[in-house]
């Protein structure tokens, strides 16, 4: 089964364009390095719960869109390769001249690696 990296951010939603921009300028890397696919969503039906929410987990203000994304390799070793390689890439550095900036604050994003335990296909 595969493996698969999630993703939940907070956006400012002025940023829209520049979060589709950066994430079809990066989003190939991981393909390159190993993914099999990757989907970025925007927050469309994204309600308040009454304990916590997407939109608590990442401290969204009312002035961002919370962004759901997610990476999915074939197997961890994979991953584990892909990521290693990624993080070393100067193409994913923000700071190298030329390079596109984060739309979103990263220290907000919420991120983790999961393994599937049910796969459902129609």
């Amino acid at each position: 089964m595969s493996y698969i990296d999630g993703f939940v951010i907070a956006v400012p939603t002025a940023n829209k364009q520049k979060f589709i921009e950066h994430a079809r300028t990066l989003d190939p890397i991981f393909i390159e390095l190993g993914a099999i696919r990757v989907i970025e969503c925007w927050g469309d039906d994204v309600p308040d719960g009454k304990v916590t929410d997407f939109r608590r987990a990442v401290q969204a203000t009312a002035e961002e869109t919370v962004a759901f994304s997610w990476i999915e390799w074939p197997d961890k070793a994979t991953r584990d390769a892909g990521m290693k390689k990624m993080m070393e890439d100067p193409r994913m550095d923000p700071s190298v001249p030329g390079n596109l900036p984060i739309p979103f604050d990263g220290k907000r994003m919420i991120f983790g690696g999961f393994e599937p335990v049910v796969d459902v296909k129609a």
